[in-house]
């Protein structure tokens, strides 16, 4: 990776953060546990999965606990941002809504999202509204009183619709937009209304809705911005990227001077392409979850994740490098990656990046980026 200079911004990612259910329930505060799934009556359930998978948890853990070895590597070269898909509602209330699985964090244990020093949490999700709107009050309402930035959604169309305003060191600011897609499996009736709360929605990746899309973020975007559009997009399994999503970011990046496109939605990493030197990250994959010890989909190694690292040029916001930190989730906690899994993501994220005409190398416990015409 190319060194860092003083001008520079460097922005971390991260996919999905799922605190609520079975991580709630060993955090200081943690909510009711019912819950209204066909197979398992408790999120206390899923915390028995994991420590029979690998280990007691000894309980309640601290706020810090679950970002473990990603907390110290963040330290060790503090991003000027950290931006987050926060899938889940943060509340004590609300009902649950009829869709099979229903993710929720108690309020009070917001402190855990301060502990990794979080700048923005991304809301247009399919979990956000688990709650139905009484939920998604009580959340935008929490993560306020918290000083947490949001994007995404909101009490009305145009709150969700607003970007998050990020201050950037010394001068200047990033925006965050943030919308969310059916194929990630958000309903249509949660997008915002002008006179109820929801998420930014859009039907399909249309050209019609990348040209709106685009259109909406030069009306907030001013001079030397950096723009970041986080897709809640595509299915949880699988690494397709179809030639239409392909379009539809690149559209953004031509058309509306997007610096990063932030995917998410799929439980695992998917490839990343670049345009016009702006990387586009298709699907992040869950950073952390309270799967440990459920069956299917082993092949797509669902416990490893990956947190990503960008370098911004300053002067005209020019993508210096992209680096991925690999880590693994052991007892609802980011452990360092080993050796032979840090190869495996490796070699699945080489292959997926070559689709897009990069490529991906592993130096010192880091997986690198490089894409024709420059390496990172």
């Amino acid at each position: 990776m190319k060194g860092r200079q003083s001008s520079d911004i460097r922005i971390a990612l991260c996919g999905d953060v799922m605190l609520g259910r079975g991580i709630d329930q060993v955090l200081p505060h943690p909510g009711d546990p019912k819950l209204y799934e066909r197979y398992v009556p408790s999120a206390l359930d899923y915390v028995a999965l994991a420590e029979r998978a690998n280990g007691p948890i000894r309980r309640p853990v601290s706020f810090s606990y679950v970002w473990g070895a990603a907390l110290v590597a963040l330290c060790r070269i503090p991003p000027d941002l950290r931006i987050v898909n926060l899938e889940t509602a943060v509340t004590r209330g609300g009902r649950p809504a009829p869709k099979g699985i229903n993710y929720r964090m108690h309020p009070d244990n917001l402190p855990c999202l301060r502990a990794f020093g979080i700048d923005c949490c991304v809301l247009a999700n399919n979990h956000v509204l688990d709650w139905g709107s009484a939920g998604l009050l009580e959340t935008l309402d929490a993560l306020g009183a918290a000083g947490l930035r949001i994007a995404g959604a909101g009490r009305s169309e145009s709150e969700a619709w607003a970007p998050a305003v990020l201050a950037l060191p010394d001068e200047g600011r990033a925006l965050v937009f943030a919308v969310a897609l059916p194929s990630s499996g958000v309903p249509r009736q949660w997008a915002a209304g002008a006179g109820h709360p929801g998420v930014a929605f859009i039907d399909d990746v249309s050209p019609q809705n990348a040209a709106a899309v685009a259109a909406h973020i030069n009306r907030h975007r001013q001079g030397d911005d950096v723009v970041i559009v986080s897709l809640h997009w595509g299915a949880n399994w699988g690494y397709e990227v179809s030639p239409q999503e392909r379009a539809f970011a690149q559209t953004l990046i031509a058309e509306a001077g997007a610096d990063i496109v932030h995917g998410h939605s799929s439980h695992h990493p998917k490839g990343i392409g670049v345009h016009h030197g702006k990387p586009i990250f298709y699907g992040c994959g869950d950073f952390l979850n309270d799967y440990e010890g459920i069956s299917g989909y082993e092949s797509y190694r669902g416990d490893l994740s990956l947190l990503y690292m960008m370098t911004l040029s300053r002067s005209d916001r020019s993508c210096r490098g992209v680096e991925m930190r690999p880590f693994r989730i052991r007892r609802f906690r980011l452990e360092t990656a080993t050796a032979e899994e840090a190869d495996w993501l490796q070699q699945r994220m080489d292959r997926e990046c070559r689709r897009f005409g990069g490529g991906v190398t592993l130096r010192e416990s880091r997986l690198v980026l490089s894409w024709q015409g420059g390496s990172s």
